[in-house]
């Protein structure tokens, strides 16, 4: 072995871990300290005048002549002597390119427009006394039909308040023996209207012809606190903790009884695709009921039976935008919405308001919630879905507020209270679009004239 290879390293002998590092440094600096002009991007004419003649005239400028100034205001034109630098170190970058033509940028999908906050009044737009009305947390006493109608029982008495021209007309009074009336529900035609009975009786009522059609009987032993329509199908609960599914059409019009409250029914919401139940009691269950998975054996067997809620469950809403998603909210040893979805059974999320919770209603237009309550503070609160953050609350009744409603277009909600007063609120704010109201077709109901 020659000398001159003892003194090499071999290919397989590693560099110490110094020497590593003191090569990364070299080649740190090596690509990343040099800076090297750019000559593609200089101005030799530029650069020669800077660093003889134009420097010259700055350093001495009494040796300068006409002669001269008109010399160097030709070359500033030529040159632009505002410029500073000689070297250049990268090209300037490209003009830019248009490339699609003006006249063809209609064509392109435009970016969303970013939506203006909306403003949320925080007092009622319209307050009208409501005397007699019952400080009943289980009941249900006020509606608005699709034909923009208001309906609110008040003791003894069902009043209709035309949101159109401002209008109020008495439509029935039940004697003290049957009354008071406990529950209110418009059909979807907007004509027709169920009114549950203190004595446990159902009457159907046309409003437009001011005449009562037909009385369902038989059915509960007890008070009718809540009612749902489903088309043709007309639900009721009542004190005796029986759910009943009434047909109009027909004479005998029970067609199916759920039992699983043991005490009173004091909520009732369908889906709106009819294939799910929701019913509340002051039993604090919540159950839902689904038609389309019923066996034939047990066809009113329930599908979830939900015991999370600690008081009475009253307050229900079904989701506008999801269809398996209803909250639900808790009275006063409760005081909780919580979210469900219907499919699985699983509490989605709860949240713990700090008072009683007497009813719910979504917003239509936005991702919203509205919520009414009792004790403590009797106000409205407007809840952002799904984060639940507050957006808004309302004030102004001095009792529970009991009972809410919402307009035919989703914008105005009515909350009636136990302080005898109606108000109404614009916390919805105004639809994008108007929506025609669709025709629904009255037909289903056309039997009940012939039914004695």
């Amino acid at each position: 072995m020659d000398a001159g290879s003892f003194n090499s390293p071999s290919k397989s002998q590693s560099r110490n871990p110094l020497q590593e590092q003191l090569l990364q440094r070299r080649n740190s600096r090596e690509n990343f300290d040099r800076f090297i002009p750019n000559r593609s991007a200089m101005d030799f004419d530029f650069a020669h005048y800077m660093l003889t003649e134009g420097r010259k005239g700055k350093e001495n400028p009494l040796a300068s002549s006409p002669a001269k100034e008109a010399y160097q205001k030709q070359l500033a034109e030529v040159f632009n002597m505002n410029r500073t630098r000689i070297l250049a170190f990268k090209n300037k970058p490209p003009t830019p390119v248009e490339l699609v033509p003006h006249e063809m940028s209609s064509f392109l999908p435009q970016s969303k427009p970013i939506k203006p906050r909306r403003h949320i009044p925080q007092s009622s737009e319209k307050t009208l006394d409501a005397p007699d009305i019952l400080d009943d947390f289980y009941l249900n006493l006020l509606d608005w039909g699709s034909s923009n109608v208001l309906s609110i029982a008040l003791g003894n008495t069902l009043y209709l308040w035309d949101a159109t021209d401002g209008s109020t007309t008495e439509l029935m009074t039940i004697d003290d023996e049957n009354g008071p009336i406990t529950s209110v529900r418009w059909a979807p035609d907007g004509r027709h209207i169920a009114i549950g009975l203190n004595n446990a009786d159902v009457q159907l009522w046309d409003t437009v012809a001011n005449r009562k059609l037909r009385t369902l009987q038989g059915g509960h032993r007890a008070r009718v606190g809540s009612l749902d329509w489903n088309n043709h199908i007309l639900t009721t609960g009542a004190m005796d903790g029986l759910i009943i599914n009434n047909d109009v059409r027909v004479r005998s019009h029970i067609i199916e009884t759920y039992r699983g409250h043991h005490r009173e029914v004091c909520g009732l919401k369908w889906s709106a695709s009819g294939q799910q139940l929701a019913s509340g009691g002051n039993d604090n269950l919540l159950y839902i009921w689904d038609r389309s998975v019923a066996s034939s054996n047990s066809p009113t067997q329930w599908l979830h039976r939900l015991e999370d809620h600690t008081a009475a469950v009253k307050a229900l809403a079904w989701c506008p935008f999801q269809g398996n998603l209803l909250a639900s909210g808790g009275g006063r040893g409760d005081e909780c919405i919580k979210f469900w979805n219907t499919h699985t059974g699983a509490c989605l999320n709860s949240v713990d308001t700090g008072s009683q919770v007497c009813s719910l209603l979504w917003n239509t237009n936005e991702r919203e919630l509205l919520s009414s309550h009792g004790f403590t503070q009797n106000q409205l609160t407007l809840w952002k879905y799904p984060s639940m953050v507050k957006i808004a609350e309302l004030t102004g009744h001095t009792s529970r507020v009991l009972f809410m409603a919402q307009s035919p277009d989703g914008c105005t909600v009515a909350s009636a209270a136990a302080d005898e007063t109606l108000r109404f609120w614009n916390v919805f704010g105004n639809p994008e679009v108007a929506k025609p109201t669709s025709k629904t077709n009255s037909e289903p109901f056309s039997n009940i004239n012939r039914i004695r």
